[in-house]
């Protein structure tokens, strides 16, 4: 059995508008292998949330335009609507961003679980035991079940979706900024549940999209930085934070605080610029107009090299004898 759970290759998703497309997820290339934590991150725009949100349900305005996103030796991009009910929970789940709005207000938690039990041919009452044992987990009294979402507070609600998005025991989970709206306190909490449902086999790799690196540290095996809809840097979280390759994730990490640092003594340093248009881009890296260290090459769009099992898509770091 591989080890790779999930394979994509030139995956390309954008946004139908009257102007044209939105190049949201362009030609990106990674993988998620068994029991890791892969993070996702990147600033606001970035592409992050949507290629989570293609892996799950392709929905309009969103457009699949090419590539693949292998699981299980099937292309999760091209299978019929019918297969894919099939894969969707089971294989492959999500915590969607707006978590907290999720639930259906018209029917008990009871109802929402039994009916995405039964589209996969289970029943509630045969699984109430496991569902105890989730809902423990994440610290919700199983008197929840018979409630509905109006009657529980935001943060029940987040742990709600948790349960009912891995009740199925998922080989990939994806968690989509699902700390965005916590306090510190919280975010910790939820961290240690989506660890803890991994530990105990609950789910079997998680890819954590958000765009604070900070969590992302206590979780993550490795991080993914993405920059206007493209891969720009994939290497272990250590060294994402402390050695940093391309010169976005070198700018992004010197724009964060760190923990004993005073203001006076070290000022953060901003990203001059904005990202570029990403219904209308010209040729080239896409953080070219940012980037302090672009050059002529600069002007045409780079791979992701390999280096030492890391990868990066800049120029600075072509060898003799990669392709141009």
């Amino acid at each position: 059995m591989s080890d790779v759970v999930l394979k994509v290759k030139s995956l390309k998703v954008y946004y139908s508008t009257l102007h044209g497309n939105v190049k949201a997820v362009d030609d990106v290339d990674f993988e998620i292998v068994r029991k890791e934590v892969l993070g996702i991150a990147g600033e606001s725009g970035c592409g992050k949330s949507t290629l989570g949100n293609a892996l799950i349900l392709l929905k309009p305005p969103m457009r699949y335009h090419g590539g693949e996103a292998i699981m299980d030796e099937k292309n999760l991009m091209t299978l019929p609507k019918k297969e894919m009910r099939k894969v969707r929970y089971r294989k492959i789940s999500i915590i969607p961003q707006y978590a907290m709005d999720a639930l259906n207000p018209t029917k008990k938690i009871r109802e929402i679980m039994q009916d995405l039990l039964k589209e996969h041919g289970e029943n509630l009452e045969k699984k109430l035991d496991i569902v105890d044992e989730r809902l423990q987990i994440v610290n919700l009294p199983k008197a929840v079940l018979n409630m509905y979402p109006v009657e529980l507070s935001g943060g029940m609600k987040q742990r709600v979706v948790m349960v009912i998005s891995t009740l199925l025991n998922p080989d990939l989970l994806i968690a989509d900024e699902i700390t965005s709206a916590l306090d510190v306190s919280s975010q910790k909490a939820v961290v240690q549940m989506l660890h803890r449902m991994k530990e105990e086999r609950i789910v079997g790799s998680i890819a954590f999209v958000t765009h604070d690196l900070a969590v992302l540290y206590q979780i993550a095996q490795r991080i993914m930085i993405m920059y206007a809809g493209k891969v720009a840097e994939i290497s272990p979280t250590e060294k994402i934070v402390n050695q940093p390759l391309h010169p976005y994730t070198k700018m992004l990490m010197a724009s964060l605080p760190k923990m004993g640092v005073r203001y006076n003594e070290i000022k953060l340093k901003g990203i001059s610029g904005y990202p570029p248009n990403l219904l209308n881009i010209g040729p080239g890296c896409r953080f070219m107009g940012r980037c302090p260290f672009a050059f002529e090459l600069c002007t045409k769009d780079p791979p992701l090299f390999d280096i030492d099992g890391r990868k990066v898509a800049c120029w600075i770091y072509r060898s003799e004898g990669d392709e141009i």
